[in-house]
Order: structure tokens, then sequence, then C-alpha cells
């Protein structure tokens, strides 16, 4: 519209400047009123700032403005947007330097803080000392951290100091479970779209990096705890738990891309270990009964973050029996039968597939161990697809009734488990 001065701005400028694909396209308008954008059929839809959709393309435009902080947490700020904002002042106000340029309609980059400087070196830098404003950049900054993770980025020095600086004020805490979670599950499902392994998605970078800044000990203490608590060199040459759960999260991204449950995959990886961050140091670097230990962590952090019941159900199941599944070819056919009564193998066929590419994850999750074979995932499956073959018609059939079909069915489906043992063969 030649009415209006604007501008394309924010993550589709810095997308379009590192040849990634532009996903969404956000305009800020300069010099124009509210009354002006009704006038010209726009539709108001901002409730804290003015933010209008373009009566054809439906697209966001928003007006130029500055914001001052009043009160606590990422909702604490009033906003001015008049026709007298500028355009360097509208992006001021923003997190990052790679964010915080914009171009016009003809191509030219207004770029008053240095971003493509930042963008060729790499570097995540804050903008202004008002990004120590708003706590949910601790979590937006490390989101971008690990998704450019794959193009070199790191966060810049000074940068780090002022998130550190946010998580230990307690200024995280103002922030709502469900923002906190929204970024969290941005990060464990972002995938790319690229076959070379080299780019694929970090999202353990968003943990190490609020760990390493003391968000994570302020949002998800039990995950946080895990950090210097050793195991045993000869199964985790890795040592520290911490590690090892960032190295399960990197082989679940490897093993779920495009996988219609990844997220909630990924998040099972996350949990899987959480009880070895309550064992008594005087029992390092043994965790015996961590898994059971860990099942009040998983359903704590699922209410604390109101994470989908289904997420937390699948983590709860890789949290208990993940050293079940690891163990597989040593347990009795009645133990495996018993083990998939309680992951409900008979009515959620594809949750224990799930359960598997997370005890999988959890397996190769570990230094030196990522390349190695993993026949229990392939041995249980088949177990579980026998054992489903078991049908209690052909027990009505015979005439048996209530107590009696549940004893038939259950002696068949050892058979069918015990059957399967017999036929693998283990290298």
């Amino acid at each position: 519209m030649p009415e209006l001065d604007v501008y394309l701005v924010g993550g589709a400028v810095r997308d379009q400047l590192l040849n990634r694909a532009v996903k969404d396209h956000d305009y800020l308008v300069v010099g124009a009123s509210v009354d002006k954008m009704l006038s010209l059929g726009f539709n108001q839809v901002g409730k804290d700032f003015p933010v209008f959709l373009h009566p054809k393309t439906k697209q966001e435009y928003a007006l130029a403005r500055t914001e001052r902080k009043q009160g606590q947490g990422y909702t604490g700020f009033s906003c001015y947007a008049e026709p007298d904002v500028t355009i360097e002042q509208d992006l001021l106000r923003r997190d990052l330097t790679v964010n915080a340029m914009a171009m016009t309609s003809e191509g030219k980059i207004i770029d008053p803080y240095h971003g493509q400087q930042d963008l060729e070196n790499r570097v995540l830098r804050h903008v202004s000392d008002a990004f120590i404003e708003d706590p949910l950049r601790v979590l937006r900054v490390a989101r971008f951290a690990a998704r450019y993770h794959r193009y070199g980025f790191t966060i810049a020095s000074e940068t780090l100091a002022l998130m550190t600086k946010i998580s230990e004020s307690g200024e995280l805490l103002t922030l709502s479970a469900e923002r906190v979670w929204q970024e969290m599950q941005r990060t464990l499902a972002e995938d790319t779209d690229s076959e070379n392994e080299l780019e694929q998605a970090s999202p353990e970078i968003f943990f190490q990096i609020l760990h390493q800044c003391q968000a994570l000990k302020a949002l998800w203490p039990e995950l946080d705890a895990l950090w210097n608590v050793p195991n045993p060199a000869q199964w985790h040459p890795e040592i520290c738990s911490g590690v090892h759960t960032m190295m399960v999260l990197q082989q679940a991204v490897l093993l779920t891309k495009n996988h219609d449950n990844k997220t909630a995959i990924r998040f099972a990886a996350l949990c899987h270990d959480l009880g070895k961050g309550l064992t008594a140091s005087e029992h390092w670097p043994s965790h015996r009964g961590h898994e059971k230990a860990g099942l009040p962590l998983v359903e704590k952090i699922a209410k604390q973050l109101k994470v989908p019941t289904h997420y937390k159900q699948l983590a709860l199941k890789v949290c208990e029996h993940h050293l079940h599944c690891h163990k597989a070819f040593q347990l009795k056919p009645s133990t495996i039968l018993k083990i998939f009564d309680q992951l409900d193998v008979w009515r959620k066929p594809q949750e224990f597939e799930d359960f598997l590419i997370a005890c999988k994850s959890d397996f190769l999750g570990r230094l030196g161990f990522e390349d190695r074979p993993y026949p229990q995932e392939q041995f249980l499956k088949e177990a579980m697809l026998a054992a489903c073959q078991v049908n209690a018609k052909t027990f009505v059939e015979q005439g048996l009734t209530g107590i009696a079909i549940k004893e038939a069915m259950a002696k068949a489906r050892l058979n069918a488990i015990e059957r399967v043992k017999k036929e693998v063969q283990i290298d």
C-alpha cells in the first residue's frame, strides 16, 4: 500500500540473509496511527500493542513502537505506538542484533545495530542493556542458539552474562508455565529440511545453555541436578549424567526426524535418568533403583510445566523400564509379558514403538556407543507383535468364559514370546 511506510522485519530478514526458508513474514509500519490503519481496511488483533491483519493477505502488520519496563516478568511493559516512533527506535527494543534488522520493499537493509556483521561472524548478541528487562529472552536466545548451532552460531559472552544475571535475579519464576513449556516444546520439535547430518537440529544446545547460565536450575532443577553426577566409566565413558542425557537427546533427534510423535520421544529422553540426581554421593557411580526414583520427578515437571498427558505417560514408561529394554535378552518370557501388560501394548502398540526408540536413544547416547547395534529393539517389537496376535475370540469359540479366557490369553501370549525368543539370534 503506497500510503504506508512498510518494512519487513525480524526473523524474515535474518533468515533471508542466511539463505534459509522464510516461513513467517512480519511487517512494521512507521508513521501511521491506529485510525489510519483501520481506515485502510486493516483488522486490529493486538491486545497489548497495535497489530493488524492485512485486508487481503491476512499477514501481520505492527505499528512501530517503544516499550518501557513497568513491572515484573515478560508482560510488565508499557508500549508507545504513535506516528513519531522511528524505525531505529522500534528495532532498538528487540532482543538480538540479528533480529533487529528491517528491509524496504526495494530490498534495502536497515541495520542500525550491526546485525549483518553479527550474522557474518555467527554471533548472537543483545541489542541493548534493555535485554535484561524481559526474562523470556533467556529462553528465546537459548532456542536461537540451538536452532542456529548447525550454522556455527554462538552466544556473545556479554549476552550470556546478562542471561545469567536474569536467571540469578529470580525473574524467570515470573514466567508462566505455558510460556516456558512453549519454548521447550518448540525447541524439542525442531527439525531441519536438510539430509546432511551435520545440519541436524540441536535441541541439546538449548538445555546446555540454560544449564550454563543457571536458568535450568531455576526452571527444571531435577534435570539441572544431573550435571556432575557420575556414572560407571565402563558403561558411560562420558561419565557425567547431564552430558549423557544431552547425548541421549541428540540420538533421539537423529532417530525421530519427521516422526509423528518426535517431541514426546525427545521429552522422554530428557526424563529417563532424572532419578540419578537423587542418588546419595556415597553410592556414586552406582544408581541402583534410579528408574523408580525418577517417576515422581517426571510427574512433578509434567504438572509444573503443564506437559501434555501423552508426553508424560511415555516419559514415565521410559523412566521406569529403560533398563528392562536394554536387558531384554536376559529377561524371562514371563517378565517380558508382565512388562507388556504394564506398558499396555495391547491397546497402545504405537506408543510401545515410541518407547523402544527412546530406549534405543539411551543405549546409543554414550561416548563410543553411537554406532553400536541395538537388537533389543527388533526382538521386543517382534515379541510384541506375536503376542498381540492372540485373540480372545479364539477362546470364546472354545467355550471359555470370564477368568478362563484371561488365563488362556496370558498363556498363549507367553508361548508366543517364547517362540520369538527361541528364533532370535543374538550376535
